[in-house]
């Protein structure tokens, strides 16, 4: 889409520095340059030196977080780096804008992670548009965002949370920050700051689809008009197939370890696929209990533990054997779209979250920290496309046992239950696919976000 002046609209889109935060702002971006928009990616040098792919379509660019050499130590404190990144960082998007000015490609957009709301207040310095993107879902933005209001206390008081158009919440339905905010309230505090200044942003943008969401969207909108869900994003090849050779995220701090073979030989719909994300170390014991759950289940399993876990998994249990394969890593999407997958057993981490719903498998739901407790409410209580085993919760220590992870497994693999909830996950699937696809309400949001940017652009406004 051109300009007046027959330059494209050109955006920076600009990514917190995770590989769950990249990934998702890297396919929004992809289904902006579908429509015709200028995109250069953006986050902190130290992270672009430790990724190994770049989709090749894509312009980069970098800023600073104060730390270009690594955040060296245990030592340095969380709220100590969101402070300098947030001086650093403002100071260098600063810079970033002038240089794309001086360029001939002028900046009319900054698309920004809304961890970092001071970019905000650089697009408003360059009288550019500033749309914050949301990376987790609308029940937990919902949930932070009344907490920055004052409406939920923190710390908690409350045994039951009762917030607009969500349902019933117990403190164990929260993130998990809410509990750990006494030992170290910096990482809620960041949390909560996304909402300072949201309602000064033009627009705002959260991964997800409206079919799935649409109580809790409506309320919001009310507050911010603007707010629009532009979500699944993910490889276009998984659900609408619209976007020409977009078969995966194409940025990866790891290296794929090949699995589709082993899947191949198993039947329809009979392996587990297990994996806890990239970024929470699981105890020993915790591990333990995996192993013997699923090898005493009886059914195919496949695995990803780290290897920086793999020491933790016992000496008697078998990496690869007739039923299991225990891996480093796997392409995620191509292993949940594989027929051989029955079920998902899942931290819950929100990019997951979104797979798995977009390419209806059900789920075994295991959360961690985060918003996980929050998106295992959702799949398990509203959703109803996975089951949630009882754990164990003595001494500060919440732990599944093998016989709680073979029960659930029993009732999604063999069940009555189990019809209903693979029955309601490929629904789900639908509606994801519906959402993004020719006239779907993804679709349509992301056409009208792009439209008012080149209106704005008609009329004068940017530098």
């Amino acid at each position: 889409m051109e300009k007046g002046n027959g330059k494209a609209v050109h955006c920076v889109v600009l990514a917190y520095p995770a590989q769950g935060h990249i990934n998702p702002m890297i396919q929004f971006s992809k289904r902006l340059k579908h429509q015709g928009v200028r995109v250069t990616l953006v986050t902190t040098l130290f992270y672009v030196k430790s990724l190994k792919d770049f989709p090749p379509s894509m312009s980069f660019d970098t800023i600073s977080d104060g730390y270009d050499n690594g955040r060296h130590g245990d030592g340095l404190k969380h709220s100590v780096y969101v402070e300098v990144f947030r001086q650093k960082g403002s100071e260098t998007l600063s810079e970033l804008l002038d240089k794309f000015g001086d360029s001939g490609y002028p900046v009319d957009c900054i698309i920004y992670d809304a961890f970092m709301p001071w970019a905000l207040d650089v697009a408003k310095k360059f009288g550019i548009v500033g749309a914050p993107y949301l990376t987790q879902n609308m029940p937990v933005n919902s949930i932070y965002y009344h907490a920055h209001s004052g409406k939920i206390k923190v710390p908690l008081t409350e045994d039951e949370i009762l917030l607009p158009e969500l349902p019933k919440l117990q403190q164990g339905d929260l993130p998990s920050f809410f509990s750990s905010y006494e030992e170290d309230p910096s990482v809620l505090e960041m949390l909560l700051d996304q909402f300072s200044n949201i309602h000064e942003a033009d627009w705002v943008l959260c991964n997800a689809f409206y079919e799935m969401e649409k109580e809790v969207i409506d309320w919001t909108m009310k507050l911010w008009p603007k707010l629009r869900t532009i979500g699944p994003n993910i490889p276009s090849m998984f659900l609408d197939k619209r976007l020409q050779d977009d078969q995966e995220y194409g940025v990866s701090q790891f290296k794929s370890e090949e699995c589709l073979d082993w899947l191949d030989n198993k039947p329809k719909g009979s392996v587990l696929y297990v994996s806890f994300g990239s970024l929470v170390p699981l105890a020993e014991e915790q591990i333990r209990e995996v192993a013997y759950g699923l090898r005493d289940s009886g059914r195919y399993f496949l695995w990803v533990v780290r290897a920086s876990e793999e020491s933790k998994l016992p000496k008697d249990f078998e990496k690869n054997s007739e039923k299991g394969l225990v891996v480093t890593w796997c392409s995620q999407l191509q292993v949940l779209a594989h027929e051989a997958i029955g079920c998902f057993v899942t931290h819950c981490g929100w990019n997951s979250t979104l797979e798995t719903i977009s390419l209806g498998v059900p789920v075994i739901a295991v959360p961690q920290w985060s918003d996980q407790p929050t998106n295992a409410k959702y799949l398990v209580d509203v959703w109803k496309v996975g089951i949630r085993p009882v754990v164990d919760d003595d001494d500060k220590k919440i732990i599944m046992r093998k016989e709680a992870l073979e029960f659930c497994i029993r009732e999604l693999m063999e069940g009555d239950k189990g019809k209903e909830i693979r029955s309601n996950s490929m629904k789900l699937r639908n509606l994801a696919v519906e959402a993004v696809s020719e006239g779907g309400s993804s679709n349509k949001n992301i056409i009208e976000f792009v439209n008012s940017l080149f209106h704005v652009q008609t009329k004068g406004k940017g530098y």
